[in-house]
């Protein structure tokens, strides 16, 4: 009966309402992550800035992202970019809900303003240490609507990457290569920090100031990513399939966190828990494009292959001097476009080794390419332009000093763990500064 089928489908949304809703906040938990990763992995003068600008680049892109970004990525327009749907209300059209699928509108809003901002989120971690907060905010305006977005459009929103069959089912290169792209052109163009690399070659290790943080950052972003790729169905009416994704994620970043220690080991001797945590990052990266047709058995390479492939991305960035202290190019840019070219090589009836054809690999190529690439210019473009508008650089001065004492006057831990006495605590920055540059 109509009343019968109309209940059946009241359930229905709200049974997928409430699985997306959970899944973003997942998602959106995964900023916890970030800022545990990158305060960890920074060395403790900056603590505090890197903090500001994980916690700041969220309120930023959610604003940024509401108002045009989610209008440019899904609203009527052209195979490149929407052109309507912006600041979104949820208004009623026609008299009718206004809906996605099973979805009230501003579920689907906030699903997508959480993804957005963890596209930007990867950014900060390259020019940590050395950039200017009110610089990189306006660079998280710029690329939250007119970056991000518009690779969105091309792949998500019917655009004509979506017109040529491309599949990226939960963002490897939307999220991940395009973040990688912007963050690879923030690392050039702000450079790297004084006395990375010294003038005989040699590369100065800057380790991580708290395993501890770094750690725990990543078991968060390993929970939130049941929510990134799992919420990514939009829709819990197949549990199944819902389940499977999660399943394979978790085997992903396992198999990338074993593949990366045990490839590091291999490399240099050592046990490495810094590219370990990387590598079960980059298993995730992996993962993403192809959750949702990529098989158990894969996952587990696809994972071991993106551990690897994070700690060789690390090593040569570092060859050809570029510092980038949390290794989210490597982590995010080298295996966003790795993970999509899984689909077109593991993915079950898509990938050449699990009865594909090699078609479909050639246009995973063209679609992970062209948004990295579109990043990545368009990112240089803007690094640029504001760094011969406002800088987007500290002083060396500042730099030396660190980012917490010269321009947000606090010490992350305070200042009676610096070993820094209150009567000497004038002189306390420049002290602290020389043990820790």
């Amino acid at each position: 009966s109509p009343e019968r089928e109309k209940e059946i489908m009241d359930t229905q949304i709200m049974l997928d309402s409430l699985w997306v809703i959970v899944a973003a906040a997942l998602v959106f938990f995964m900023h916890a992550g970030f800022a545990l990763v990158e305060s960890g992995f920074a060395r403790r003068k900056n603590v505090v800035m890197v903090l500001m600008k994980n916690v700041g680049v969220v309120a930023v892109a959610s604003i940024v992202y509401w108002a045009v970004g989610y209008g440019f990525m899904f609203g009527e327009g052209n195979p490149f970019i929407g052109l309507s749907l912006f600041f979104p209300d949820g208004a009623d059209v026609g008299g009718a809900a206004d809906m996605v699928g099973t979805l009230p509108r501003l579920v689907f809003v906030f699903f997508q303003l959480v993804f957005a901002a963890t596209a930007c989120t990867i950014v900060s971690g390259a020019i940590a240490e050395r950039g200017k907060l009110g610089t990189f905010f306006v660079f998280t305006v710029l690329a939250t609507a007119f970056v991000y977005p518009i690779v969105g459009h091309w792949v998500w929103g019917g655009g004509w990457l979506a017109e040529m069959g491309f599949a990226d089912f939960a963002g490897s290169t939307v999220v991940h290569a395009v973040g990688g792209g912007m963050a690879l052109a923030g690392a050039i163009a702000i450079g790297p920090r004084l006395g990375k690399y010294q003038a005989d070659g040699s590369v100065k290790p800057m380790p991580a100031h708290s395993f501890p943080l770094a750690a725990l950052g990543v078991i968060i972003l390993w929970l939130g990513w049941f929510g990134f790729n799992g919420g990514s169905t939009v829709a819990i009416s197949d549990p199944g399939l819902v389940a499977k994704i999660i399943l394979v994620t978790n085997l992903a970043a396992s198999a990338g966190f074993i593949g990366a220690l045990a490839w590091n080991k291999f490399r240099t001797g050592g046990l490495d828990l810094s590219m370990a945590l990387n590598g079960a990052l980059g298993g995730l990266v992996g993962i993403t494009a192809g959750c949702d047709v990529i098989a158990p058995h894969w996952a587990l390479v696809v994972g071991v292959l993106g551990g690897i492939l994070c700690v060789e991305g690390v090593f040569f960035l570092d060859k050809v001097k570029i510092d980038d202290p949390v290794g989210a190019v490597a982590v995010h840019g080298i295996c966003g476009i790795y993970g999509t070219l899984a689909v077109g090589i593991f993915g079950t009836g898509k990938g050449i080794l699990a009865g594909g054809e090699i078609g479909q690999l050639g246009v995973q190529a063209i679609g992970t390419l062209a948004g990295f690439g579109f990043a990545f210019v368009v990112g240089m473009v803007f690094w640029k332009t504001l760094g011969a508008i406002m800088g987007v650089r500290v002083s060396a001065e500042d730099e030396l000093e660190g980012l917490d004492r010269s321009e947000c006057g606090v010490d992350a831990y305070g200042v009676e763990l610096s070993g820094v006495s209150t009567a000497s605590e004038s002189h306390g920055s420049a002290s602290l500064a020389a043990q820790e540059a």
